[in-house]
């Protein structure tokens, strides 16, 4: 009998331990020791050597895509699929403890086969053996987690695709159907009976389908979450254990946050990550969207450092967690995400004064590169004035925030649940009205010059209250304000200029007597009286003496409100002293972990919503279906010229999306199942879900969530 010291280790091995013992004498020899550092990796994942390791002593850590599948020890053989069909290796070994291992390499494993075939065959039939064993094992494990899962009704389901009815296997991608069936071009997720879809996610039972591109502003949002996560994932791979998380997005361009990097730190920095991002790209990763418990999210987040997703979860009321994840960097899941990184293309990132920017691309599912943001003329300079811009605008009441300890989504919830609602919400009002005060303190140490106030915002974000509230601080200092409505000096309606569909397009500017309000204007700051002009709506003809007559008192200041505002060539024939103008929005959102955060655009949407339905009768599905066209009207009229303003007012409310919610679920769920609205709708509930509910009896008369919700002290 042999002495070679392997054929102890071969005699305890699970499935090599079968063997007979003549077997076991031919193999010994060829089996080379050695020993792996714990820490250290023994097998990496996609690699293509095709060795088989039988561990001796120590423990390893099986890994595939960062998560733990299992554990290998003393007994156990890791690789022998690579050495049997030169597959590449599909998860990672690492030494949990020192490892004592025996290798048998491919080009010995040829010696035996073609020395003792006999053997080799044995020794494959083993190998296999143990395979089938913790196939058998797996099979158990998955059985045990899906028995309350019944089997799939039918083998096929029916799918509604535009106007083709197709039987489709169960299961079915829904991205594979979209490409047999039509084209992908800069397709990015789906609308699955209206609700956004990854194009990953399987078909299980009969529904309408229909592709998302990054041309509709559902598709461009899942598009512009997919490159922050990319990039989270890519940061996460040069930088471990770096704070980095996203920021407030400006439209085109998105500040990422990083703590402790500086100065040409932060250049190399947006360099490597740019580079990883590329190289991650070019790998097409595919998305992985898995359920987890909730004790296991809390653990993960607990574990890595992400405090806001961490504090979100305390509050969690389903007892699962959707996660996601390029690689190793886990999200919560808000909503799909783009399936493969392959789809992701065109961006840029670049190092700015506090941090970094993540410029936007746009591939989508196309195979064409689109070019990169910063290759555009221009494009750079002004994402990041926009960005300085929002930051400088969310500075302030994000300072009176981390006061409070409030950064977070659920750091919110956890002030509501222990008590703080008043303390919050007076701190929340208190603050606007500070704000206000300061600006009419403004307007009113330039009183000798400014004789026109100009008041600009996009749509739902509370300006005939602040207009209301600034009336009052302004006659606190001696100035009396004296409203002139824009819309009155609209063109005849046969003069109006059309959209793209053909459609009157009041919000262009074109579509105001901007001589004829100019004219007025400079009458009125000249001392006349002058009859303002009147536009009949039913009619649509403009009358331009049909208005009151006003005369302007000393110590009177105009006030316009519009879309227009903040254009500089709505009173061009003033002098630039005599003008003031202020942009209004919601701007301060807090954000639910490292990814996602509170859209400002949904914030208003959701105030549009609960003020059509409470006060004017019209249901949340219209409401949806008009608000494309609303936003399309803010980017071309209102965020253009919004650097034009002299002061700006955060309208958002750190609480509001809690007291939103009580008339929003309802409305939101009036919505049909089969409505074009719904995904919209759907997406909403979702958002609002996680929040801890604030009825309404605790809002102040004067504040601005009364102009969406009733009970102002206000008339409007």
């Amino acid at each position: 009998m042999s002495d070679n010291p392997h054929l102890e280790s071969l005699r305890t091995s699970g499935a090599l331990g079968q063997l007979a013992s003549a077997d076991q004498e031919v193999l010994a020899p060829l089996l080379r020791a050695s020993t792996v550092p714990a820490g250290e990796v023994l097998v990496h994942e996609g690699e293509a050597d095709r060795a088989v390791h039988l561990i001796v002593a120590g423990r390893a850590r099986v890994e595939r895509g960062g998560f733990t599948l299992g554990t290998a020890s003393v007994g156990d053989h890791v690789g022998e699929l690579a050495l049997l069909v030169g597959r590449a290796r599909a998860a990672s070994v690492v030494a949990e403890t020192p490892l004592s291992i025996l290798t048998l390499t491919h080009d010995d494993f040829t010696q035996l086969a073609e020395r003792w075939p006999g053997v080799a065959l044995r020794l494959v039939q083993a190998l296999v053996g143990g395979i089938v064993d913790r196939l058998h094992d797996m099979t158990d494990s998955v059985g045990l987690l899906l028995h309350e899962r019944s089997l799939p009704q039918r083998a096929t389901v029916q799918v509604r695709l535009g106007e083709r009815k197709l039987e489709v296997r169960t299961g079915t991608r829904v991205g594979s159907l979209l490409a047999e069936h039509g084209s992908m071009d800069r397709v990015v997720a789906a609308l699955v009976d209206q609700q956004p879809t990854s194009l990953g996610a399987p078909l299980l039972n009969a529904c309408a389908v229909e592709p998302l591109s990054v041309d509709h502003w559902q598709g461009q949002r899942i598009y512009r979450e997919s490159l922050g996560l990319l990039l989270l994932e890519a940061a996460a791979l040069e930088r471990p254990g770096l704070p980095v998380r996203m920021g407030h997005s400006a439209g085109f361009a998105q500040r990422v946050l990083v703590a402790g990097v500086d100065g040409e730190a932060r250049a190399e920095l947006a360099a490597v990550i740019l580079a990883r991002m590329r190289a991650l790209v070019e790998q097409d990763l595919p998305l992985r969207h898995e359920l987890w418990t909730l004790g296991e999210a809390r653990a993960h987040f607990r574990a890595v450092g992400w405090d806001s997703a961490l504090s979100l979860l305390e509050s969690w009321r389903k007892p699962a967690v959707a996660m996601a994840s390029y690689g190793s960097v886990q999200t919560l899941a808000f909503g799909p995400l783009v399936s493969r990184t392959s789809a992701l293309g065109g961006f840029d990132v670049a190092p700015e004064a506090d941090g970094l920017l993540l410029l936007y691309g746009d591939k989508g599912s196309s195979a064409e590169e689109p070019p990169s943001p910063s290759a555009v003329p221009g494009s750079l300079k002004r994402a990041r004035l926009a960005t300085e811009q929002l930051a400088t605008m969310t500075r302030p009441p994000s300072r009176w925030l981390a006061t409070l300890g409030i950064e977070s989504v659920g750091a919110f919830n956890r002030a509501c649940v222990t008590g703080s609602v008043p303390s919050m919400i007076r701190v929340s009002e208190g603050f606007q009205e500070k704000r206000i005060a300061d600006i009419a303190d403004l307007i009113a140490r330039r009183a000798e010059q400014v004789r026109v106030v100009c008041i600009a915002g996009p749509s739902s974000t509370g300006k005939t209250t602040f207009i209301k509230r600034l009336s009052v601080q302004l006659q606190v200092n001696g100035i009396s304000p004296v409203g002139v409505s824009l819309d009155d000096y609209y063109v005849d309606r046969d003069h109006t200029p059309r959209d793209k569909a053909g459609e009157y397009d009041y919000e262009a500017f074109e579509a105001l007597r901007t001589d004829l309000l100019q004219a007025q204007v400079k009458g009125l700051l000249a001392g006349d009286e002058v009859q303002l002009a009147r536009y009949d709506f039913a009619s649509g003809v403009s009358h331009p003496s049909g208005g009151k007559r006003l005369r302007l008192r000393a110590g009177d200041v105009l006030l316009l409100e519009g879309i227009h505002g903040l254009n500089p060539a709505l009173l061009a024939t003033l002098p630039a002293a005599e003008v003031f103008r202020i942009f209004v929005c919601p701007l301060t959102n807090l954000p639910f972990d490292r990814l996602h955060r509170v859209h400002a655009s949904d914030v208003r949407l959701l105030r549009r919503i609960v003020r059509d339905r409470f006060t004017r009768g019209s249901d949340a599905a219209g409401t949806i279906q008009r608000w494309p066209s609303v936003r399309a009207g803010e980017r071309q009229h209102i965020f253009p010229f919004q650097h034009h303003a002299d002061a700006v007012f955060d309208t958002s409310l750190v609480y509001e999306l809690s007291v939103l919610k009580v008339y929003a679920e309802r409305y939101l769920l009036e919505v049909p199942r089969d409505h074009p609205s719904m995904g919209v709708a759907y997406s909403l509930l979702q958002l609002l879900d996680p929040f801890v509910t604030i009825y309404p009896d605790q809002v102040p008369s004067t504040s601005i969530l009364r102009e969406f919700i009733g009970g102002s002290a206000f008339d409007y």
